[in-house]
């Protein structure tokens, strides 16, 4: 269900093919395409009339450089396919089978779960950092992994389309990292597994962008509100503080997207969004104050 100020918005669609919802834009002219009329560019994507602008705008040699030695470029028929959310269910689910290894299942595991007193020297005389984004891949057992890729699928395969795959995969990175970070402010001591924060990321990132673009997001604030909720009763034996640090900075990367749109704003999102990473790692420091 979307809202009327939504279907008013043409914006929000290709302009090809009106009945797409899409969030890319073409790095030439600005309007919106949806995955089947993207063409990737050196940078971005371009839209099909651009890229026969492009192509008659150059030289015969140039024409037959290109034919030679680039890529088949194919206006039509792209893979809309959500590859980077099915990359991510395999990497993890893999992960996860790897901790089923007799004897060396454990060891893998506790390599790899979040756990912030590894992340200082001065505490257990380790430092690995990787643990901040790596403790996304293990799970507790089948059921964790299960709903945790079961909604990644379901919410993946709807937003990676609409933000590109490479604004989602920083999505989903930067949520996870949010997640570890505010595991190791509010809870210093626990070990943490899963990719909850991340997940919960996409929840706020979706949330942010419904709202943007006018959809009716009632079901989905619904859907995070209960889900958050849980996450505080006795006994749930989950992590709170990574379901928060991750919804937080997923809501955040998204309202950067949805304010840097256009291709003039290109290097602007990129760096608000490296200003993100920095501030999250900034966080780390905070525990240090209080050691001494």
């Amino acid at each position: 269900m979307t809202t009327d100020a939504f279907q008013r918005n043409r914006d929000n669609f290709c302009y090809r093919h009106p009945d797409r919802q899409s969030f890319v834009l073409c790095q030439r002219c600005g309007r919106t395409v949806c995955p089947e009329c993207q063409t990737q560019a050196p940078v971005g994507v371009i839209c099909p009339e651009c890229l026969r602008d492009q192509q008659k705008a150059q030289s015969p040699a140039q024409q037959k450089a290109e034919r030679r030695w680039s890529r088949t470029r194919a206006v039509t028929g792209a893979d809309t396919r959500p590859i980077v959310t099915y990359t991510i269910i395999g990497i993890t689910t893999f992960a996860y089978l790897l901790t089923l290894i007799p004897g060396a299942g454990q060891i893998i595991e506790n390599a790899l779960l979040f756990f912030a007193p590894a992340l200082y020297p001065e505490l257990s005389g380790t430092f690995q950092p990787w643990r901040l984004l790596t403790g996304s891949l293990v799970h507790s057992g089948i059921w964790h992994l299960g709903l945790n890729m079961l909604a990644l699928w379901m919410i993946g395969r709807s937003l990676e389309p609409l933000l590109g795959r490479v604004r989602f995969v920083t999505l989903y990175l930067l949520s996870a990292l949010g997640g570890s970070v505010a595991v190791t402010l509010l809870s210093f001591g626990t070990p943490v597994v899963g990719a909850s924060g991340a997940i919960f990321g996409l929840f706020g990132a979706l949330l942010v962008i419904g709202r943007h673009i006018g959809a009716n997001v009632a079901s989905i604030a619904i859907i995070l509100g209960i889900n958050l909720v849980i996450g505080f009763l006795p006994g749930a034996n989950v992590s709170w503080q990574a379901h928060v640090g991750g919804l937080v900075v997923g809501a955040l990367v998204a309202f950067i997207f949805t304010r840097t749109r256009s291709p003039q704003q290109r290097i602007t999102q990129i760096w608000l969004l490296s200003a993100v990473a920095v501030g999250l790692l900034l966080l780390l420091l905070i525990p240090t104050l209080f050691w001494f």
